[in-house]
């Protein structure tokens, strides 16, 4: 059975932090009867709390960054190896590759 990862934890900890005390509020701003301000911030806490879920989808998480990383590196690999010498071992290829991605 696999539970959330601790990523979805991290996000869902970051939302909570972020809408806790306007949830806070607004059940305060409800009890003293000031209904529009409680709604207010019942709403603006339910923004708050999906902000880093909706950040995370849009940009994309970890796993895409390595993807992106990987992808671009395999790029890198397969033109620098077409343009290597032949007496050049895969260890040089790796360093150039390497130096390239810092320089960029």
């Amino acid at each position: 059975m696999k539970g959330p990862g601790i990523l979805w934890m991290l996000q869902t900890a970051a939302g909570l932090s972020m809408a806790g005390p306007m949830f806070v509020v607004g059940v305060g701003f409800l009890r003293d009867g000031r209904l529009v301000g409680g709604l207010g911030f019942l709403v603006l806490g339910a923004i708050a709390l999906y902000f880093p879920t909706y950040l995370l989808n849009r940009i994309g998480g970890p796993k895409t960054w390595v993807r992106r990383l990987l992808g671009r590196v395999r790029r890198d690999d397969t033109t620098a190896e077409a343009g290597a010498d032949s007496g050049s071992g895969p260890e040089a290829s790796e360093d150039s590759s390497l130096l390239e991605r810092l320089r960029r």
